[in-house]
């Protein structure tokens, strides 16, 4: 079984971490590790907007598109006020 140390917790973290350990009848230890496994052991998340809308036009056969010629160099937008 592995060990993991946590340095640098700010002292609000803590404190929040031992109420919540106290509210679950937990150790400070046994808190972190329940967050942990239910953090971690949870399925990923389903694909974002992006790869989904991908996913639907490519089930159809995509589309393709020509790209405009870019004729100036990208710059910042100028955010004046």
């Amino acid at each position: 079984m592995a060990t993991l140390t946590v340095r640098g917790l700010d002292d609000e973290l803590h404190a929040r971490l031992r109420v919540r350990a106290a509210q679950h009848g937990h150790s400070m230890e046994a808190e972190v590790r329940a967050i942990l496994r239910d953090q971690l052991s949870s399925p990923p998340p389903a694909a974002g907007l992006g790869s989904r809308i991908h996913a639907r036009f490519a089930a159809i056969g995509g589309a393709e598109l020509e790209l405009p010629v870019r004729r100036e160099t990208p710059r910042a937008a100028a955010l004046e006020t």
